[in-house]
């Protein structure tokens, strides 16, 4: 009597082993897609990620760079004042998206050329991501806003 109770206990412990595995592995499986990772821009231009990784890029629309193409596309730059990634949108920019302003992009660095799926701007006149804040301040080029 005592070894099966030995028995099953351990079976239940292997059981409650693969189950947890099991679950971890899908709990993974379901996230590989909606983990991005935040670079900035001298850190893209330092280690260039694989054209296939999808990451969020942060950082001030530099001055002078906007260009509205045929139909929706946009073509603009971003800096955090250590490097320069030019980035490519096709489709509606936020009203509060302008030059000399924080923004956050999530998408592809294809060929040189960082390919926007989405673009986020800043919600009112002081707010920046903390990442971009993050980023700006290890340039040296963060300006605390006034007030």
């Amino acid at each position: 009597m005592k070894n099966l109770k030995k028995q099953r206990r351990i079976q239940i412990i292997a059981l409650a082993t693969v189950a947890l595995v099991l679950s971890t592995a899908l709990i993974g499986y379901a996230m590989r897609d909606g983990i991005n990772f935040f670079r900035a821009p001298s850190q893209i231009l330092a280690e260039p990620p694989e054209p296939s990784e999808v990451f969020r890029i942060g950082g001030l629309v530099e001055e002078g760079s906007i260009v509205r193409g045929q139909g929706e596309t946009i073509r603009f730059s971003v800096t955090d004042g250590g490097g320069i990634v030019p980035v490519t949108f096709t489709g509606v920019l936020p009203d509060l998206f302008e030059e000399n302003q924080g923004m956050v992009g999530t998408g592809r660095y294809i060929n040189g050329v960082f390919e926007a799926s989405e673009i986020l701007a800043k919600h009112d006149e002081t707010y920046m991501p903390a990442e971009v804040v993050d980023a700006l301040k290890e340039q040296g080029v963060y300006k605390a806003p006034e007030g």
